[in-house]
């Protein structure tokens, strides 16, 4: 490649990282949005979330053509090829993220006549997740391995919170069968929670990948923090 033609796959590849970690904020965004409306019973918080899932959606386009478009044109190796593999699977995670805090959302619109009285467990689950997907995204902003294993380390706690919450819905449900409806539509919440948390784990393997070209996907933190060791 000559100066010029460098200098531009350079900006290609800036002004895809920056595509990508705008996708990541509005997906964070809508998580707390869809959450808040939950704790306020803000229906019009709710109805933003949904309203505003096609943003996300759009920039998921933009960002599969942009990325198909450099691959084509630029054939990049190395460390370039492996931030461009990184993005095409990071994208697919935020954009099912955001399909989640959308489910969150419309649950909480069915709590209107079904009222919910487990809020705070799913506050503090919440809390847990949403720092999960910060870690998540700072490592993929700044190629931060230190930030990626503690996303994935937090991962054995959301799930411990997750079966915790499904045994006291479970038991409050048993206790008084007048709040099975209300019982379900909070399990859904924490399972969409749950799911953000799996999705932000993936974005972490996959910023470790970029970075060091380590395939940790399915192997446990010890081997993990082996391999990025190495």
């Amino acid at each position: 490649m000559n100066q010029h033609t460098i200098k531009r796959f350079e900006d290609e590849l800036t002004e895809l990282k920056e595509k990508v970690l705008a996708m990541g904020g509005l997906v964070e965004k809508a998580t707390k949005r869809s959450m808040n409306s939950l704790i306020k019973q803000d229906s019009k918080r709710a109805h933003k979330v949904i309203d505003r899932d096609h943003a996300i959606n759009t920039l998921e386009v933009e960002i599969d053509d942009m990325t198909r478009t450099i691959l084509a044109l630029r054939q990049p190796a190395a460390g370039d090829l492996r931030f461009i593999m990184t993005t095409i699977k990071v994208v697919t995670d935020l954009e099912r993220m955001g399909d989640l805090a959308e489910n969150i959302a419309e649950n909480m619109l069915k709590t209107e006549e079904h009222p919910l009285t487990q809020i705070s467990s799913l506050q503090s689950f919440s809390d847990l997740v949403l720092d999960q997907l910060t870690q998540a995204l700072n490592a993929f902003s700044k190629g931060d391995l230190d930030d990626a294993m503690v996303c994935i380390e937090e991962n054995q706690k959301v799930q411990q919170n997750f079966k915790s919450m499904q045994r006291e819905y479970l038991t409050y449900m048993m206790e008084d069968p007048r709040q099975i409806t209300a019982g379900l539509i909070a399990t859904d919440i924490a399972r969409s929670l749950e799911r953000i948390g799996d999705h932000a784990v993936n974005v972490a393997e996959m910023v470790i990948y970029m970075v060091k070209g380590k395939e940790v996907r399915h192997v446990d933190t010890d081997t993990a923090t082996a391999l990025i060791n190495e």
